[in-house]
């Protein structure tokens, strides 16, 4: 395998374009460069004793997304019976190895998670979770995100629907010094904000652009409410680059929400993040997904990079 930063990677390659993985670390995706430029942003010194927080690629959400609460006390979750476990930030994928398998032509890669000891816990379902990418040419990235409810029909005792919501958080790349240059532009949407308390704000009627420099879209909720087109679209004139994250490919389940975050002013990212469901679904049903045994879902999205002039 290739080495990256000391680290054994995927390497996925199309024309102009590299993708770097790391199986390993999460199913991470770690880069994105196309003719040498980056557009998935990766530290250049990043701590690999910890990756979940390296702030950079794209973490896979699952089986929940972001901070979740009991009684006030963050990192817990109550199931429908009342009994309660704990989850951590961002579910558990990004902590764990995934199983890797690359497409002859080496333009593709698909990675697996299924439950183990160390997820039934915390989760007490059987589960398999894929992501897979797959470059359609150089400036173009499809991304599925797979759920399935592993558990047997008939099984006794009866298997139980498996509850989730699951997500991408995407660190495109952005100079900070051009943030007030850059803008976002989003399907019609109501937005929200997750409170202290872990509660979500009530939704309001958002705007459909933005500039990257209004501290207002850091760490908002875009809810998408059903219209039929769902491109979001980032446009950053000075690195003459724009990038359109297709939310409405055939067949897929239909995204909750695009969240906008980032961590500090002088981050040289920016997240826009789709998720099937909002922080906390679990206790507030916002964009909670159930599925019986047997049943999965797909998630999909094309994200497709072109030149401005």
């Amino acid at each position: 395998m290739p080495k990256f930063q000391d680290q054994n990677v995927i390497e996925i390659g199309r024309g102009g374009s590299l993708l770097r993985v790391a199986p390993q670390a999460g199913g991470r995706l770690l880069s994105w460069h196309r003719h040498g430029e980056s557009i998935i942003h990766w530290p250049d010194s990043a701590d690999w004793s910890q990756p979940a927080l390296v702030r950079g690629g794209n973490p896979l959400l699952f089986p929940f997304i972001a901070r979740h609460r009991v009684d006030g006390v963050i990192g817990r979750w109550r199931d429908a019976q009342g009994v309660v476990r704990e989850v951590p930030l961002h579910g558990f994928a990004r902590d764990l190895p995934f199983e890797a398998q690359v497409d002859a032509a080496g333009d593709a890669v698909r990675m697996t998670l299924t439950d183990s000891d160390a997820t039934r816990a915390g989760y007490p379902f059987s589960f398999r979770f894929e992501a897979a990418y797959r470059l359609i040419d150089e400036s173009t990235l499809d991304v599925e995100l797979t759920t399935t409810n592993t558990a047997r029909k008939g099984a006794v005792p009866l298997p139980s629907p498996l509850p989730y919501y699951a997500g991408h958080h995407f660190y495109f790349a952005l100079p900070h010094a051009q943030r007030g240059a850059a803008s976002l532009t989003l399907p019609r949407n109501v937005y929200r904000h997750q409170l202290a308390d872990g509660m979500t704000t009530a939704p309001t009627p958002g705007a459909t652009r933005y500039r990257f420099d209004d501290p207002q879209i850091v760490d908002r909720f875009h809810c998408l409410d059903g219209e039929p087109e769902r491109t979001v679209r980032i446009e950053m004139p000075t690195l003459k680059r724009a990038i359109d994250i297709d939310l409405r490919r055939p067949g897929s389940t239909p995204w909750y929400t695009v969240t906008s975050w980032t961590l500090a002013a002088d981050s040289d990212f920016y997240c826009i993040e789709p998720w099937l469901g909002l922080p906390d679904a679990i206790h507030s049903g916002l964009g909670l997904r159930w599925l019986a045994p047997g049943q999965r879902e797909t998630a999909t999205l094309r994200i497709v990079v072109s030149d401005l002039a």
